[in-house]
């Protein structure tokens, strides 16, 4: 199992929820080192076996580097069933100050590094005649469109069709799952009071946590019908208007 961004966050909180149900994890980061070494000693505690889980460095961003991090993984691991693509930039432009430069940076991260992953662990699988799942983080902000963070959300659109086209083109090999979280995590954009306010805001009076993304992603992967199709994890905030991004209101 590769887990993308898995040193801090939302793929820190994934790797642990795998690994207490038994995966082998292969950590993922590019600058966040000392974390992401934390996090695979946190996961060998979980599982009780030294070297369950172990740090890989790969630049997102840089197809090579993209293409090297499924083969150190095998070589390490000796195989790979999963990838859950967690890892996201997430920066801030909008339709005034759109260009291909922030276009580029986040499709290359968000968008390409997932599909080359996805392509990668179908050939690893073709090889060894077996079979697999892909879970690619997304974001309830597809499902209600504000114009913030304009390169981010055109990347994470173009990767919820890029999970219908996987879907369909590494059949029967691999399946492809969605799982678009809302409010889950505070930033430096937000204080604590004003993330509290936010997340309470949605139909059932909370977004999601850390805990309840995690334990979709292991559910999708899990499941051995499903396909295709993305699971919305945001106590219904897709359902609400929300006219800017959660970190401007």
């Amino acid at each position: 199992m590769l887990v993308t961004g898995a040193g801090k966050r939302l793929g820190r909180e994934i790797a642990l929820t795998l690994a207490r149900a038994g995966w082998n994890v292969a950590v993922h980061h590019r600058h966040s080192v000392d974390e992401a070494q934390q996090t695979a000693a946190d996961c060998d505690a979980f599982t009780g076996r030294h070297g369950s889980a172990l740090p890989f460095f790969a630049d997102l961003a840089e197809e090579a580097s993209v293409r090297a991090l499924l083969p150190a993984v095998v070589l390490r691991f000796g195989s790979v069933d999963a990838v859950v693509n967690s890892a996201s930039t997430f920066e801030q432009d909008s339709a005034d100050n759109f260009g291909f430069s922030a276009m580029e940076t986040h499709l290359r991260a968000n968008t390409g590094a997932a599909v080359l992953l996805a392509q990668a662990l179908h050939g690893h699988l073709s090889e060894r005649d077996g079979q697999g799942a892909v879970v690619n983080l997304l974001d309830q902000k597809l499902w209600n469109m504000n114009p913030d963070f304009f390169s981010y959300t055109l990347s994470k659109a173009a990767l919820e069709a890029a999970n219908t086209m996987l879907a369909l083109a590494l059949a029967p090999r691999v399946r492809v799952v969605g799982v678009a979280p809302g409010l889950t995590l505070t930033s430096h954009l937000l204080s604590d009071d004003k993330f509290a306010e936010l997340h309470r805001q949605s139909p059932l009076g909370r977004s999601s946590t850390p805990e309840d993304v995690a334990a979709t992603v292991a559910f999708a992967l899990d499941n051995q019908s499903i396909t295709g199709t993305t699971l919305l994890v945001d106590g219904g905030q897709h359902l609400m208007r929300f006219e800017r991004d959660f970190s401007l209101m």
